[in-house]
């Protein structure tokens, strides 16, 4: 009785969520391998000019910031900066505004460009229409659906519960009424010679079964992303059970040798971290707001970091936060990107990670399929 409950909601959430699921795991297969992709079939934008001779000190940021922003159309203003310590690497400008009411995605970015800049010589190599990018059209595709922010986050958040609930309410349909070798075999592998009614069943069971961890990860971090009330109340809550004590930290001071506070807090941290994989700056036009420096010290990687923030006025650092001491509930939310795209163990996490959500974009298929072949049936007997 329980079970034919289940069935039926699971037969319903599937028919009601299957394609949003198709869609967003199919976006997630080919976001996984981005950076990569973009790396590789793209390095005029991501790598400096060879130059017999190159400076060995950039050109100070500020003066970077408005090179880039030379190369923009009147009224659009760099926001963030990405900044590679590594030689060859050219340093990203973003201009970006967004209109989070509109619907479309046509509508949603006013506009959006990344200028990428060697930052040794301050030569502007590549102005980028991002709104037109073929990845970032696949991850709005992949969160909002193309919808904007206000309507499509919406509903691809639904889905995402929807997905939970039919990975859970599926684990409990596979699970064989008898453990005998006959039922454990059909359970846990394909039968490829099986007629097609019956492949298509095993390739739904079987790797639902299969790909019922990644199912599960997916769902919780996707949500976490979709709903920032379910980010707070997870981190609340695991915060509650780590009797970790904030450390009192002294800071060193910040020498104030360039002319702005941006540039002595740049200098400041890529001398601290060398060998960091990427600096993220927001840049803060209040004064009165700290700015952030963002420091990832792995490649990939967004859970392993220090966060600085300087004094706008004095260009001292106010505040510093790190990876290393975070409470469990903010230490486990900083992994949250890591854990969605399969990032967190490296290439082969992220192998497994396309893998599975290929997997899950496969089942709204067979799931479709054989409410189809059953409709059909039921349709006959009546007749």
């Amino acid at each position: 009785m329980v079970k034919k409950k289940l069935l039926w909601l699971h037969k319903w959430l599937g028919l009601i969520s299957g394609l949003v699921v198709l869609i967003v795991s199919l976006t997630g297969c080919l976001t996984v391998f981005q950076d990569e992709i973009q790396l590789m079939t793209h390095p005029e934008k991501f790598y400096t000019e060879k130059q017999n001779l190159q400076p060995s000190k950039t050109v100070p940021l500020s003066q970077l910031i408005g090179i880039a922003e030379a190369k923009l159309n009147s009224g659009e203003l760099i926001s963030r900066v990405e900044v590679f310590p590594e030689k060859n690497r050219t340093w990203i400008f973003r201009a970006i505004k967004i209109n989070k009411d509109d619907f479309f995605y046509s509508d949603y970015f006013t506009y959006y460009k990344r200028v990428f800049v060697n930052p040794y010589t301050g030569n502007v190599q590549v102005v980028e229409n991002t709104k037109e990018n073929f990845f970032q059209i696949v991850l709005q595709l992949h969160m909002n659906l193309l919808l904007g922010k206000k309507y499509g986050h919406v509903l691809v958040g639904f889905s995402t519960i929807f997905f939970a609930v039919l990975s859970l309410t599926g684990i409990v349909l596979w699970w064989p009424k008898k453990w005998k070798p006959k039922t454990i075999k059909n359970s846990f592998s394909i039968n490829f010679k099986a007629k097609s009614k019956r492949l298509n069943y095993d390739l739904h069971n079987v790797l639902g079964f299969y790909s019922l961890f990644f199912a599960l990860l997916f769902a919780f971090t996707g949500l976490v992303f979709a709903f920032p009330v379910f980010k707070k109340i997870i981190s609340n809550q695991l915060n509650s059970l780590d009797n970790k004590e904030p450390q009192k930290l002294s800071f060193p001071f910040v020498p104030q040798k360039a002319t702005t506070v941006l540039d002595n807090g740049l200098d400041y941290v890529l001398a601290t971290h060398p060998n960091a994989d990427q600096l993220s700056i927001r840049l803060e036009k209040d004064i009165a707001e700290p700015q952030g420096v963002q420091v990832r010290m792995e490649k990939n990687r967004t859970g392993v970091f220090y966060w600085y923030y300087f004094d706008q006025k004095n260009g001292q650092i106010t505040e510093l936060k790190s990876s290393n001491n975070l409470q469990l509930g903010s230490r486990v939310t900083s992994l949250n990107y890591d854990l969605h795209v399969g990032s967190i163990g490296g290439i082969y996490t992220k192998i497994l990670a396309f893998l599975a959500s290929l997997v899950c974009a496969s089942l709204p298929i067979t799931g479709f399929i054989i409410w189809l072949n059953k409709y059909k049936k039921s349709k006959l007997r009546k007749s």
